[in-house]
């Protein structure tokens, strides 16, 4: 196979890869230890999430012409891509732990259900719970105000001897 070829079929693994993405999120891959990235590694593939380090070249034709294409601009130096497919912040989410625990790991940028986010945007992205805990959460709030609703109801009901109230005749 010559080289061209070669370069070819990883400029197409990258575009399939993307074409799938719900999220990508760019980071810097230098300074990790073996133990680090295999951990690392082992996280995002239980969250579902592809990571890679690829040529910045084949990232660059890649992401030519696509909404990924903002990304460009972070491809210098040792870049690893993570790709999310089902929960478009899954990768940040997960990559923002170690972000945050080892030191020459740093998030470039991201491209989220289309939208580009810079580095910072991406760090408060992955600090945001997951799809299942947030409704988890909203459901939780609703549940507890009718909770409380139905306790005074039961303490009115208690206090009338068990009974509801009668609704008095309407004055004529």
């Amino acid at each position: 196979m010559a080289k061209i070829e070669a370069k070819q079929v990883v400029v197409n693994e990258i575009k399939d890869k993307l074409e799938k993405a719900q999220g990508v999120v760019l980071v810097s891959a230098r300074g990790l230890t073996v133990a680090q990235d295999t951990e690392m590694r082992r996280a995002l593939r239980e969250a579902g999430v592809d990571y890679k380090v690829y040529k910045n070249t084949m990232v660059n034709f890649a992401i030519k012409d696509t909404p990924f294409e903002k990304l460009a601009s972070h491809l210098e130096g040792p870049t690893a891509v993570a790709v999310s497919y089902d929960d478009a912040t899954s990768g940040a989410r997960v990559l923002d732990k170690y972000v945050s625990t080892i030191e020459p790991l740093v998030f470039k940028g991201g491209v989220f259900e289309g939208a580009y986010y810079g580095e910072e945007d991406v760090v408060k992205i992955g600090k945001i719970p997951s799809r299942e805990v947030l409704l988890g959460r909203l459901l939780g709030s609703f549940k507890s105000p009718m909770s409380s609703f139905a306790r005074v109801i039961k303490e009115v009901a208690k206090k009338n001897g068990g009974e509801t109230p009668a609704a008095e005749p309407a004055a004529e």
